[in-house]
């Protein structure tokens, strides 16, 4: 795990399987409530500086991250097949090529972020309306996509200026160690980018109640969204949570084709749900 930009160690450890074999493939540290709050600590520490640069230094950060990835993207595809069981060239490298493009469209919209300047009643005074961090932002997410889905959090947070404490899913922390590894490998200032393996009932909780996160995103059922909403009650929350997507076909539809299209969404993952 990644507590305030350092790897860190911890006494008990987690083995990581595939679920294509089960066979061990590896082994994460099993992060706890004070590891947590070492990271929330370190942000709390170092979101402030990191929001004073730039915009174009942010997003010239978020670039680096995505050149990483693109560097390493054989190994990313690789182990995201081993840890998490897509199918390696109809899916793995997909996700990885997606992936680039979260980190890509972070950089320029961090280039973009205007203010207002509404009317004011005073013709000697004029108002400006800009957008400013929320300080530390708790990132919690599921297995499914365990690249983009928790890039989607977090490298938009990062381009605006917060920092980051990631609680990712605990049966896909090998890729989350590849993930993590392209952002510290960015040399993004010290503190701005934490990632606590273990368990979410433990990491993931004390990151959405502790009172030194800001804002909470969160990735995965409505269950747990449900219990995420209640830990992180009175901070900004973005929930995306699980649905069902029917499929409706009309009389004048093309059959095969919504056949074709159904069997590759309900058998994703390699069928994993």
């Amino acid at each position: 795990m990644v507590i305030g930009g350092v790897w860190a160690d911890s006494d008990a450890r987690m083995q990581a399987t595939s679920p294509a074999t089960g066979e061990t493939i590896g082994s994460v540290p099993e992060g706890t409530r004070e590891d947590a709050q070492r990271a929330i600590a370190s942000a709390n520490g170092a979101w402030r500086a990191w929001a004073a640069k730039s915009a174009f230094e942010r997003a010239a950060a978020m670039g680096r991250v995505a050149e990483l990835i693109v560097e390493r993207r054989d190994d990313l595809a690789r182990t995201l097949t081993l840890d998490q069981g897509k199918p390696l060239r109809s899916e793995a490298y997909g996700e990885v090529d997606e992936l680039v493009e979260y980190w890509r469209m972070a950089a320029a919209d961090a280039t973009r972020l205007e203010g207002t300047m509404p009317p004011s009643v005073d013709a000697s005074k004029r108002i400006l309306g800009y957008r400013v961090p929320r300080g530390v932002v708790a990132a919690i997410t599921p297995w499914n996509w365990p690249y983009t889905m928790p890039s989607e959090l977090i490298a938009p947070a990062l381009a605006a200026g917060n920092a980051v404490v990631w609680a990712p899913a605990s049966s896909t922390s090998v890729c989350s160690v590849k993930l993590a590894e392209c952002i510290v490998d960015a040399e993004l200032p010290a503190g701005v980018f934490s990632m606590l393996t273990g368990h979410g009932s433990v990491v993931g909780d004390e990151i959405a109640a502790s009172k030194g996160t800001h804002a909470v995103g969160f990735i995965g059922s409505v269950e747990t969204g449900e219990l995420v909403a209640r830990r992180a009650a009175g901070k900004p929350l973005l929930l995306e949570l699980g649905g069902n997507g029917p499929l409706v076909v009309l009389d004048d539809a093309d059959v095969p084709a919504a056949a074709e299209a159904s069997l590759a969404a309900a058998f994703l993952c390699a069928g994993q749900s």
